[in-house]
């Protein structure tokens, strides 16, 4: 369920900023920056009210605490990957349609999905077998579609 909710979430959002890209003269990177910059501004109130600094600051200390002092280093270096993985996003979204960079971002969790249970080892139930068949169907008819 969580799975269909995030690829919902990122189709949705592909249509809204391609829709506010189209007829602009604001490139996707650009495009991108606007929108980081108005989520910290419109969400940090938010993080603030419901977690509260004294909770953020002990989550913080429960974490550096267990993991030792790597964990800063590690979370400064994922944020840097996720935001350059979002930037070439919205580069890519720039150049194709919404619903072709839905597709591809699709069979990318596909591949990682099926990568993992062949390196892993991991054990699959036969209704995740399934969700992969159908997504790689779907994927597949498309690009017939599309020709």
């Amino acid at each position: 369920m969580g799975a269909m909710i995030s690829n919902l979430a990122f189709v949705f959002r592909n249509i809204f900023s391609k829709k506010g890209m189209k007829g602009k003269s604001v490139s996707g990177m650009n495009y991108y920056a606007c929108l980081s910059i108005m989520s910290l501004l419109i969400l940090t109130p938010f993080a603030i009210a419901v977690e509260g600094p004294q909770l953020w600051a002990a989550g913080w200390q429960k974490a550096v605490s267990q993991i030792g002092p790597n964990f800063v280093w590690w979370v400064a270096a994922q944020s840097v990957f996720y935001h350059l993985y979002n930037q070439v996003s919205y580069m890519s979204l720039d150049e194709i349609s919404p619903l072709t960079f839905s597709i591809g971002n699709t069979m990318k969790r596909i591949s990682v999905i099926v990568s993992s249970i062949v390196i892993f080892h991991i054990p699959v139930q036969p209704i995740n077998a399934i969700g992969t068949g159908i997504a790689i169907l779907g994927t597949f008819l498309y690009s017939q579609v599309k020709k």
